[in-house]
């Protein structure tokens, strides 16, 4: 159990990464459309920083926290303790 631990620890800091570049690429993208209508005020430039990229990060974010939880284990023990208690 210890190595699947290590193993999804692992695999969870590499998709946490990959999902911040995901967030800075899509920043990027929103202030150069921005960029393209006159309308960078700091203001905006902030909310969309904010906006954007906290959004990509709670949304990916919420995906991986799944797929950690069920490769390393953590679902399997749930299901484990509900299916004894009905029994």
């Amino acid at each position: 159990m210890r190595s699947v631990d290590g193993k999804a620890w692992t695999e969870f800091r590499r998709m946490i990464l990959w999902i911040a570049f995901a967030g800075v690429l899509m920043v990027a993208g929103a202030l150069g459309y921005l960029a393209l209508y006159d309308a960078l005020y700091p203001s905006a430039i902030l909310a969309t920083i904010g906006g954007v990229f906290l959004s990509t990060l709670l949304g990916c974010g919420l995906f991986a926290a799944a797929f950690f939880s069920d490769k390393s284990g953590h679902d399997q023990n749930v299901t484990d303790a509900t299916r004894h208690a009905d029994e």
